[in-house]
């Protein structure tokens, strides 16, 4: 298995703790596209902690960004993680004996000691100083100033220009002769955000141009992450990379942007209210892989889209190309539930069931009405040649650690789903 092509250390830290360690006060939320400043990131911040959402942004200012992150590793309750999609994929599967993970992407002194040692980096990964990215957590209930967070969440940022450049795609594609992976992890699109948008749009192009090298019979997996530019997004989508992937891993926040930026089904909707409706996700799922995936008109090789939020995770596949997606779906739900509470099996006495009991597979067309049976938790539909694996998940109620874990379960899910050889 190999992926790329981000890769960073991750310092968690609580939020409040961070601003008051800086010496910032609280005061009024105010949402930045890109932050530059210490006042930024406090507005910014208290404006996703009075909503208790999650969000990721750019910090420009590459000095500012400095002071800040080493305010933040050196704090006493900071904790250090190897972080970046492709890495957290990298180091979930390399939990697995039998596996050996190729990483490309920057790799700093302090994230060569973190990775396991199933982790294969090509010196040409390797760098002199670490990609450091910040997330500040808070937990439901936690109060700053007059701001109360309503759920548990966190805020990231970073000022990452090699991941941001994607450095490491052509090291990494050409390390793939040598290393002869069977599956091939890319991730860390969403990071070209703070590139100028010609800067962007040429390395979209060269990225398309090596992804477009790797062999056909490997199948390819896009872990996608926060966006914020919706040609950007749309770019990705239409012409370039989705056609070029077999699988994607994505959740509710980008599932919404998505449909939003290409005016897909339910792209007036602003934002998820609670629990995003699965008949909702599942119209969007399809219409993706209808418009987007393979198909006998079009030159796709888009297969495969794993959803997760946190209350339940779809698996929804074109008909013929995978198999195991029962077991998949489950595997994916089950890390989430061990992940967070840092448990290596579910403690039942510390995760709850948020999942609807009832719920409509479509609103677009005549959908049927399911009922969860907790004797038989995964559940199957399947609508025009597409087939939908649900499964609740068991949530964690006071969790340890939500950083990675998208990843974690897009990771576990792979590891149980069969490609068939096209």
């Amino acid at each position: 298995v190999s992926s790329s092509v981000n890769a960073c250390v991750d310092v968690v830290l609580s939020g409040v703790k961070l601003l008051e360690a800086l010496g910032l006060e609280p005061g009024e939320g105010k949402n930045h596209a890109v932050l530059s400043s210490g006042q930024d990131l406090r507005e910014a911040f208290t404006h996703f902690m009075e909503r208790g959402a999650a969000a990721e942004r750019f910090f420009s200012d590459a000095a500012a960004f400095r002071d800040i992150a080493r305010t933040a590793a050196e704090h006493p309750a900071a904790q250090l993680y190897v972080g970046g999609n492709a890495a957290l994929i990298g180091q979930k599967l390399a939990t697995n004996p039998d596996l050996k993970i190729l990483l490309c992407g920057p790799v700093g002194p302090k994230l060569h000691e973190l990775l396991d040692d199933n982790v294969v980096v090509p010196p040409e990964s390797m760098q002199e100083r670490d990609e450091f990215h910040l997330i500040l957590e808070y937990q439901a209930g936690e109060q700053w100033g007059r701001v109360r967070a309503p759920a548990a969440n966190r805020f990231i940022f970073s000022h990452d220009l090699s991941n941001g450049a994607l450095n490491m795609l052509e090291v990494f594609v050409s390390s793939l002769d040598e290393f002869q992976p069977d599956l091939v992890v890319l991730s860390g699109l969403h990071m070209m955000e703070g590139q100028s948008k010609e800067m962007r749009q040429r390395r979209l192009m060269e990225a398309v141009a090596s992804i477009s090298d790797i062999p056909t019979d490997i199948p390819i997996h896009l872990e996608l992450a926060s966006m914020t530019d919706q040609d950007f997004m749309s770019n990705i989508m239409h012409q370039q990379v989705f056609p070029l992937v077999n699988s994607i891993g994505l959740n509710e926040q980008e599932l919404l942007f998505l449909t939003q930026a290409a005016s897909g089904p339910h792209a007036s909707l602003a934002s998820w209210s609670g629990i995003p409706d699965v008949g909702v996700v599942s119209d969007i799922l399809f219409w993706i892989l209808k418009e987007h995936g393979k198909a006998a008109e079009r030159e796709s090789d888009l297969t495969r889209i794993h959803f997760h939020t946190l209350a339940y995770h779809i698996l929804a596949t074109v008909d013929g190309h995978w198999g195991n997606q029962a077991a998949a779906v489950a595997a994916g739900a089950r890390a989430a539930g061990t992940q967070a509470c840092a448990t290596d099996t579910i403690d039942t006495s510390r995760v709850l069931l948020k999942a609807p009991r009832e719920f409509l597979t479509s609103h677009t067309e005549a959908p049927s009405k399911i009922s969860l049976n907790p004797d038989e938790p995964v559940v199957q539909w399947r609508r025009g040649g597409v087939s939908f694996h649900f499964t609740p998940v068991l949530v964690c109620q006071d969790p340890v650690r939500t950083v990675g874990l998208g990843d974690a379960i897009s990771a576990e899910g792979l590891l149980y789903s069969e490609a068939y050889p096209q």
